[in-house]
């Protein structure tokens, strides 16, 4: 059991965060499963990842029906949770999905969102998620296909969209620090989305900002007040799904900020600025 936990722990917990947004739940869960899997033959553990990953993904899913209510009644937007990409040291390989992506999944039910994580994040082929979820590969291929559209992505950009590269998070970052609102703009997409997550616990955007003049006023217009504040300091981070921009306050994170592009402007910014989201940054710090 401890050389089954040892090898697969970060596995099952990359799995776990990325269906349910939130490395709590994540952490729990795979206590949770381990704890479970004490009590199964070692005749059914012969293909462990298999059982293992069947296990997790059953788990998350009636975790995110369960957690369905509480976000309908969230105050504001609710983002996922941001965690650092060292968190999945040793996992198996896979590809990362973006931060975007990871927003964009909570518009799937947790069937189409398992189906979704399983084959484009863990690279598993059809019959084997319709193995781990008991549905039949005809059934898991529609759920993919529900998956995409509900997400409105193209097949090309799905290890592509959110992904953005520091050269840009500097511009942004450098451009807002100086005031400059036409370079601000310039880099902005005229459809581009602010969403501010503060779960009703410090000062946020309850609603999405939407148009670049908008997201640019609203910006700038943080800045000013806090170019007032000491102890103020920016860095760019490796978290999970990209590198993200943090924002310290007497050497506490206090906000990440993630971009995503199109057509080479800046399309959607996330906000998270929820302390409880932001507690994993301060570990780390």
């Amino acid at each position: 059991m401890v050389e089954l936990y040892t090898q697969y722990k970060n596995l099952l917990f990359r799995l776990a965060y990325e269906l349910t947004g939130s490395a709590a739940d994540a952490e729990d869960a795979v206590q949770d499963v381990f704890v479970k899997v004490q009590k199964v033959s070692a005749e059914r553990l012969k293909e462990p990842k298999a059982y293992l990953c069947k296990m997790m993904t059953n788990h998350c899913i009636d975790l995110l029906r369960s957690a369905r209510k509480r976000r309908e009644l969230y105050i504001g937007p609710w983002l996922p949770e941001p965690v650092y990409e060292s968190s999945f040291e040793d996992a198996e390989h896979h590809d990362t999905l973006s931060y975007a992506m990871l927003v964009l999944l909570e518009r799937l039910t947790p069937a189409e969102r398992a189906v979704f994580v399983l084959r484009e994040a863990l690279c598993f082929d059809y019959p084997a998620i319709a193995e781990l979820i008991d549905k039949s590969e005809m059934n898991c291929r529609k759920l993919m296909s529900r998956a995409k559209a509900k997400m409105g992505i193209a097949e090309e950009e799905l290890h592509n969209r959110g992904r953005i590269r520091q050269q840009w998070l500097e511009l942004f970052v450098q451009a807002l620090s100086h005031g400059e609102a036409e370079a601000v703009l310039s880099l902005l997409h005229e459809d581009v989305v602010l969403l501010s997550d503060g779960g009703g616990k410090v000062h946020a955007a309850i609603r999405p900002i939407v148009s670049s003049g908008r997201v640019a006023q609203f910006l700038l217009g943080i800045i000013r007040k806090a170019q007032h504040e000491e102890g103020l300091s920016v860095e760019f981070a490796a978290l999970g799904g990209g590198t993200a921009i943090l924002v310290r306050q007497g050497g506490h994170v206090t906000t990440a900020v993630f971009l995503s592009m199109k057509q080479d402007k800046i399309q959607e910014i996330y906000l998270v600025v929820n302390p409880e989201k932001l507690i994993r940054l301060q570990e780390h710090s």
